[in-house]
């Protein structure tokens, strides 16, 4: 096929065909859902072949059990009595270099493929942090949108393409960023539940005339916006229900609060907190995390650079995490502390969870400025150094004396 501009070259094992021109993206929550089980009672009328049609679903690997369960028992048969193109993929590493795997690509669809071989969760836990509310969803863009747009792209080649997203109306200013965040050439983003003018409730409501259940919304276990969406006391009954799952999202949390204690899930909130021992729903969460903190600890060295451009503005943060031991956490943190207090620098010990925590530089209210810490966290951290670190640190700190003898 002759070479265009943004052109994708095809994936491995995969043809360039013209024969697909229509994308659904399915989320599997109820927006996305209602819009394709209301499509498929009349394909023809709704303006869709199924034949030049695939629908996409992008795995994140943390949705939610229920969804799971509903999508095996209510769509999937739905998909395979009309035939319908459904194609399920997921990323491959923490890189784009890593590519995309294909998970299944069928007309017969017989489950879902809830995980590939890298999934969201694995790159916040390697690098030690949590979904960030602020700014972009950039975790949803590398996981769905990226993965999407490189199969798109091999597939059409370049040739236009209708997209559909299923933003529902009470979302419209979703499709403006949509059609700003398109990189694909020849794609044109249709919403049709904004159309319709259908909102969330009109979206569960007919999901729950169709099928006789209420379809819950669809986001990985551990997302942050549950609280900035007003849905924090649903989301909330959604871990009591699943103890062990709220074990393995407080550990998460735990662990980046361990390296930077701004790293609360829910940004001025920690999901930690909003547990309450008294409540035997909340203790069983609370045990389970415990459960999850049964595991190999280690000692991290720490350190950040909050820099300023030429222009005065503040660069993206540089960070740099170097494991230094691992062991059980009562041994680490016993070591972080005699070390520590031989050089006369405070020791933070959470005395009910085992963390242990020694600033040696703690940050200051004004950039440009270093940080730098140790601290023991369950060992699932990556060592990991921005690009050119070391040299800003040095130019930073200029030889600063603070040292900790751990190495």
């Amino acid at each position: 096929m002759p070479s265009r501009p943004g052109y994708t070259p095809p994936l491995p094992g995969l043809t360039t065909t013209d024969e697909v021109d229509t994308f659904i993206n399915w989320g599997l929550g109820a927006d996305s859902t209602a819009y394709l089980a209301k499509m498929l009672t009349d394909p023809a009328v709704h303006g869709i072949d199924l034949e030049r049609t695939a629908v996409l679903y992008m795995a994140t690997g943390s949705e939610w059990p229920e969804t799971r369960l509903l999508v095996e028992e209510f769509m999937l048969p739905l998909l395979r009595e009309h035939g319908v193109r459904f194609v399920q993929l997921a990323r491959n590493g923490h890189l784009a270099a890593d590519g995309i795997t294909v998970l299944d690509d069928s007309r017969h669809p017989e489950r879902l493929h809830a995980r590939g071989a890298w999934t969201l969760w694995d790159e916040m836990e390697s690098v030690g942090t949590v979904p960030q509310q602020a700014g972009t969803r950039k975790c949803s863009l590398r996981a769905k949108a990226d993965v999407g747009d490189r199969w798109i792209g091999a597939v059409t080649g370049g040739l236009p393409f209708r997209q559909i997203i299923g933003f529902n109306a009470d979302e419209s200013g979703r499709c403006l960023k949509d059609q700003a965040n398109s990189k694909l050439p020849g794609r044109t983003g249709e919403f049709p539940l904004v159309d319709w003018g259908w909102g969330r409730q009109a979206c569960e409501d007919y999901l729950l005339e169709r099928f006789g259940v209420h379809w819950p919304t669809s986001y990985c276990t551990f997302c942050c916006f549950p609280v900035s969406m007003g849905a924090l006391p649903a989301h909330m009954e959604r871990m009591r229900t699943h103890p062990g799952i709220a074990g393995e999202v407080l550990r998460l949390e735990y662990t980046a609060m361990s390296l930077n204690p701004n790293a609360k899930l829910y940004g001025r909130k920690s999901l930690l907190e909003l547990f309450d021992p008294a409540q035997p729903r909340d203790r069983a969460c609370l045990e389970a995390f415990e459960r999850e903190l049964d595991m190999p600890w280690a000692l991290y060295r720490v350190r950040r650079l909050f820099l300023l451009s030429g222009d005065g503005g503040h660069r993206p943060v540089m960070r740099s995490t170097e494991r230094i031991d691992i062991g059980r956490p009562q041994q680490l943190a016993q070591r972080l502390t005699n070390v520590s207090r031989r050089h006369g620098i405070d020791v933070e010990r959470d005395h009910l969870y085992g963390r242990c925590r020694a600033w040696l530089r703690p940050r200051k209210a004004a950039w440009p400025m270093a940080e730098e810490l140790f601290t023991t966290a369950p060992a699932r951290v990556l060592d990991k150094r921005d690009q050119n670190f070391d040299k800003e640190w040095q130019a930073l700190i200029s030889g600063a004396a603070a040292q900790l003898p751990l190495a």
